[in-house]
């Protein structure tokens, strides 16, 4: 019984044992099956299904005039995100179609980095070492032509449409998902900024976009227009470069400063991008939604313009301009195109206005700016600030130098006369630009008189007793030849003309001839027009040192001053301005500026000036200087007026530079709008009579 009973158990254990290995066997069967033939498709599958984590972008701070009215602000819209969903290529494509198709429907844009145009099928860059770099780093044969690449491209996403309009579209969004890194917990921006009804549209058919996400995020807007634009700069998509090299601080789909003071306080206008999770089901469809970290945002710059006087100062420039360009003033018709102006605050350096002519629109940089735009501002070169990084030769502007070494070298006293009676006997026997048949010169003048007339005659005397070194020096002392020091960045340092400087450039020894250039601002000097005013501003202000500047302050999220010592440091090493750009006071005796101002106030407030047929009805005496400065190109002559207000007591120094203007006289028109302006005068307008300066004139 007992060994019936023991031979039952075993045959029990032994078909428990059988099933035990027989379940095992398929679970490792199944196992073997999920992590190994089937592991990468469960894993995407799984991954699908994963929290994603999105950002919050954060608003970038405004910046501000000194009176606190936005130039630059950040206003909340939505962006189109896509994620990567387990659905086919084909899918895929039909997709980003379908949602290029509505975007376009609703007049939206979308960012298109795609170097490829149709129609013909041509690449949208012109230099073909460009097109090669390109080439290569998107993996495609680089004598490929780009119908070639167009159909590469075609090929390797799978898109099969024959329209080649649909396939750019489809080609486009699917680059931008390549070099996005586009990946099952990564978006691509396919919008930054589309509109309301775009954004419901694609909420509401979710099902016919999978792996769309709308998003809330900043859009940066400039309500004044293009006021200012050289000043504030504009904002640009991330490449990869930077992107790369900062990938703790941006995503990809971030923008960053490019120009202006949104490239110099880059660091403090972005803020913190804040995190949301985003649950989504296989098929795109997203199930939850939850904030994680919220977004911080950039910190409010607030500069040193008036934006009031930014606008008159533009309009003044851009009159100015097209008044010469249509013969306004000498019944003469000059190709000008061309300008910028400066305000300056004389005793603190602050910029109260900068405006270079023609200008642009910087909000159009951020959704990505048309190439056809792109090209028209670089044919005119708006993008270029001409008030920082052009240099001009400054003409007749430059007597004020020669005439302050005079005095403190003890050269000349106020009482020293010089005759210009005709062609000056020494160098290339230069004469003085009132000089024809029928009127040799001014006569004997004295230095104030020489400023007034702007008598080149008395300043070539003037060169050929200092000599260029003394002449050189002294430039240097009024900054000249140095950056200022203002926080933009390409901002020109200029040159000051000296036997070196020739020495270096063409190999050869000075000549007399270019001394008695150089003292009437011609020869190698050329200066931008930030220069010219801290110059202006120096005479102004008796020669005491100003610190150029256009940031009032910068205050954080939480209302905290930013100290003035940490952006100073932080704008020096970003833009590697040293100690040069400073200019400390002159020690300059108070009666040599004395003299040189008499001689400014001549200009503009006395019969025989050179700028009198403009001022003369102003209404206050002002300080002034013009200026007509040879180019080197036949009959193309730049104008410049330079100036300072009031004369007693001043408060601003203007300047103003107009490309092939004619004559300085030309500009000085819009020097006076400027001053009439910034001290609400009303005064009649003038009709000019031109006929009271030769057309002919330069250099004075």
């Amino acid at each position: 019984m007992r060994a019936r009973e023991s031979h039952g158990g075993k045959i029990r254990y032994n078909i428990l044992s059988i099933i035990v290995i027989i379940v095992g066997i398929i679970l490792l069967a199944q196992l073997f099956n999920l992590q190994v033939i089937h592991g990468k498709e469960y894993l995407e599958t799984s991954n699908t299904r994963l929290t994603r984590e999105s950002a919050i972008k954060a608003a970038r701070g405004d910046i501000t005039d000194s009176s606190g009215n936005k130039l630059v602000t950040t206003e909340m819209g939505f962006s189109l995100e896509l994620f990567k969903t387990k659905i086919d290529n084909q899918t895929l494509n039909n997709t980003i179609l379908n949602l290029i198709n509505l975007l376009e429907k609703n007049k939206d844009k979308y960012i298109d980095n795609l170097p490829l145009k149709i129609n013909p099928i041509e690449f949208e860059q012109e230099n073909e070492e460009e097109q090669k770099e390109w080439k290569i780093n998107n993996e495609i044969n680089e004598n490929a032509t780009a119908e070639q690449a167009f159909n590469i491209l075609k090929e390797r996403y799978e898109i099969n449409t024959d329209s080649n309009e649909d396939a750019l579209k489809i080609m486009t969004v699917r680059y931008e998902a390549i070099i996005g890194g586009f990946s099952n917990i990564k978006s691509i921006t396919i919008s930054k900024n589309i509109s309301r009804k775009s954004a419901n549209q694609i909420k509401e058919q979710s099902d016919k976009f999978p792996g769309t996400s709308i998003e809330t995020s900043p859009v940066i807007e400039y309500p004044y227009g293009s006021l200012a634009a050289h000043l504030l700069g504009y904002v640009g998509s991330i490449n990869e470069q930077e992107y790369n090299e900062n990938k703790e601080t941006y995503k990809m789909n971030d923008v960053i400063g490019r120009s202006g003071i949104q490239y110099t306080l880059e660091e403090y206008l972005k803020g913190q991008d804040g995190v949301k999770q985003i649950d989504m089901a296989v098929d795109g469809t997203i199930t939850e939604e939850a904030i994680a970290q919220d977004a911080i945002a950039g910190d409010n710059v607030a500069l040193t313009i008036d934006a009031n006087l930014q606008k008159e100062v533009e309009s003044a420039l851009e009159k100015n301009i097209k008044e010469i360009a249509s013969g306004a003033y000498d019944n003469t018709k000059y190709d000008c195109k061309a300008g910028a102006a400066v305000v300056m605050n004389i005793k603190t350096g602050e910029v109260l206005a900068l405006a270079s002519y023609p200008t642009y629109e910087p909000e159009l940089f951020f959704e990505g700016i048309s190439e056809a735009k792109l090209k028209e501002y670089e044919k005119g070169s708006n993008l270029y600030n001409r008030a920082i990084s052009s240099t001009y030769a400054p003409g007749s502007t430059f007597k004020m130098v020669v005439a302050t070494a005079a005095l403190e070298t003890g050269k000349f006293t106020t009482s020293t006369l010089v005759n210009d009676n005709g062609p000056y006997p020494l160098g290339h026997h230069p004469v003085c630009w009132i000089y024809t048949d029928r009127h040799y010169g001014h006569g004997n003048i004295n230095i104030i008189e020489a400023i007034k007339y702007s008598c080149n005659y008395y300043f070539y005397e003037a060169g050929y007793r200092l000599g260029i070194d003394t002449i050189a020096d002294y430039a240097y002392k009024y900054g000249l030849g140095k950056k200022t020091g203002i926080e933009l960045s390409g901002e020109s340092p200029g040159i000051v003309a000296t036997k070196e400087y020739k020495k270096e450039q063409t190999g050869e020894e000075w000549q007399l001839g270019e001394t008695l250039s150089s003292a009437i601002g011609q020869s190698y000097n050329s200066y931008t027009p930030i220069q010219i005013a801290r110059y202006i501003s120096l005479i102004a202000n008796g020669g005491k040192a100003i610190d150029v500047s256009i940031i009032k302050s910068v205050t954080d999220a939480n209302g905290n001053t930013v100290s003035k010592e940490e952006i100073e440091q932080k704008v020096n090493e970003k833009l590697g301005i040293d100690d040069s750009a400073n200019v400390p006071d002159l020690n300059i005796k108070e009666e040599t500026f004395d003299a040189i101002r008499k001689g400014m106030k001549g200009v503009t407030s006395e019969s025989g000036g050179t700028a009198y047929y403009v001022f003369h009805d102003l209404g206050m005496d002002i300080g002034g200087k013009t200026g007509s400065a040879e180019t080197g190109i036949d009959d193309e002559v730049n104008g410049w007026f330079a100036g300072f207000a009031p004369y007693e007591d001043p408060e601003i120094a203007v300047v103003v530079v107009i490309e092939n203007a004619g004559a300085g006289g030309n500009v000085a028109t819009s020097g006076k709008e400027i001053i009439q302006k910034y001290f609400g005068m009303n005064s009649k307008k003038l009709n000019e009579d031109t006929t009271a300066i030769p057309s002919t004139q330069t250099n004075n």
